[in-house]
């Protein structure tokens, strides 16, 4: 096989490397496409254009294909904890006892959260939403660790210092940030705050903080802790999606760590992204006060000329199946038979499931449920209000956001700089 291609335009060619893979992917290598040609591609969206070479995450949308590091989401789920995964996404290998242990007890000597901080949290009304909180004091914390990242140097003989200072910035966001978005649930449902605890481990510690009750003894509950881990792990890293995009090219400005997640929280945020089980609870909701009218939604949902579209079905990537829906259901199907919720919005859920998974026309059109479907269902089911679900989505994608800006700034990549087709007005005066 050729390892170029050429473009011929007038008469002259020109020939660009083809780069592959380690799952034989490829791509044409396009880097001195304008200064050879003159010529820019254009593609919206940047649907086709790889921006980095990345050894994170591979996804295959067509074959349903999710690995963290080489390793399927669905083994990591069944073996590992969510703690195990972050380290694995930021340091590239699953850790060994000790360099776990170490990790949680680093973790939970930064648990505390700065008198300062809590007075700019107590000064948003209460109607602001949780991601816009979020963002704000995730680039708050810029203020308290001034230091930390500007230090970072681009000398190979400073690598050792960058390592340093790159771990102490991964654990006190992973510390802070569970229990910033708790302060968020916990501010909706009009509870005190509440903060870490020792005794827990990573995941525990977060369902602590967010559903521990005053002056009542806290029980754990391993079914919804073991949910949480699973949706916390399917959601950990997702290749370069929006918001991860977001991250790398506000990172490569040699913005810290801190500000690129708030960017990414921010992008995160929008309603086509880490908004989707949002949508889904929505639909589900309209539904129910429609007399709960699930077939006309199925047949709406069927029509073409009808815009209705069933929210949590199909995905944008994943052209067969969601892998990360295979997992999440027998979880939420585990939460919703220990918890013996009674609610008609849960019930509707079930009851489309079953008739798509069952309908001819979803079958062959590829619509399976995907884990926004299953995650909504679990967050109402745990009584997580509906502006709190992308917080809880963005607490899952943490790790990965770190591991891509780590691996962004230590590979070197340029200033991300997209170019434009200009069709506006050619040169003109001032009458």
């Amino acid at each position: 096989m050729a390892n170029n291609v050429k473009i011929i335009y007038n008469n002259q060619s020109y020939s660009f490397p083809i780069i592959e893979g380690s799952e034989n992917e490829k791509a044409i290598d396009i880097k001195q496409l304008r200064s050879k040609t003159g010529f820019i591609t254009y593609d919206p969206g940047y649907k086709n254009t790889g921006h980095c070479i990345s050894n994170i995450t591979y996804l295959d949308g067509e074959n349903g294909i999710l690995r963290y590091r080489g390793y399927s989401i669905d083994e990591l789920c069944k073996k590992t904890t969510f703690l195990e995964v972050c380290y694995l996404l930021i340091f590239g290998e699953l850790p060994t006892k000790q360099q776990l242990d170490k990790f949680q007890f680093d973790i939970n000597k930064e648990s505390l959260v700065d008198e300062h901080v809590k007075e700019i949290f107590h000064s948003f009304p209460k109607s602001a939403h949780p991601m816009g909180v979020l963002s704000s004091l995730t680039s708050a914390m810029i203020a308290f660790n001034p230091k930390n990242e500007n230090k970072l140097s681009l000398k190979e003989s400073a690598k050792s210092e960058n390592d340093k200072i790159l771990y102490n910035s991964t654990v006190k966001l992973l510390a802070k940030f569970p229990i910033l978005s708790s302060w968020t649930l916990r501010k909706i449902k009009g509870l005190p705050l509440n903060y870490s605890s020792d005794r827990f481990n990573y995941v525990e510690n977060i369902a602590y903080l967010m559903f521990a009750k005053p002056n009542q003894e806290y029980v754990q509950n391993d079914i919804v802790v073991n949910a949480l881990n699973s949706l916390l792990i399917l959601h950990a890293d997702h290749e370069q999606n929006c918001s991860t995009s977001t991250v790398r090219i506000v990172g490569s400005s040699y913005a810290g760590l801190f500000a690129s997640i708030s960017a990414g929280i921010s992008a995160l945020w929008g309603r086509l992204h880490g908004g989707a089980n949002q949508a889904v609870i929505e639909m589900l909701e309209l539904i129910k006060n429609d007399n709960s009218n699930i077939n006309k939604y199925i047949d709406k949902a069927k029509d073409k000329n009808d815009p209705f579209r069933l929210m949590g079905f199909g995905h944008r990537v994943y052209k067969n199946f969601d892998p990360r829906a295979k997992i999440i259901k027998k979880a939420t199907d585990q939460v919703l038979n220990d918890l013996g919720i009674d609610d008609p919005v849960l019930d509707i859920a079930k009851e489309i499931e079953s008739k798509a998974l069952n309908d001819p026309y979803f079958i062959e059109k590829k619509l399976y449920p995907n884990v926004d479907f299953y995650s909504g269902i679990i967050y109402r089911a745990l009584g997580i209000p509906i502006d709190m679900f992308t917080v809880i989505f963005a607490l899952g994608r943490i790790p990965g956001w770190i591991a891509q800006w780590k691996e962004m700034r230590e590979s070197n990549s340029p200033i991300g700089r997209p170019r434009q087709l200009y069709n506006g007005p050619n040169e003109r005066s001032i009458k």
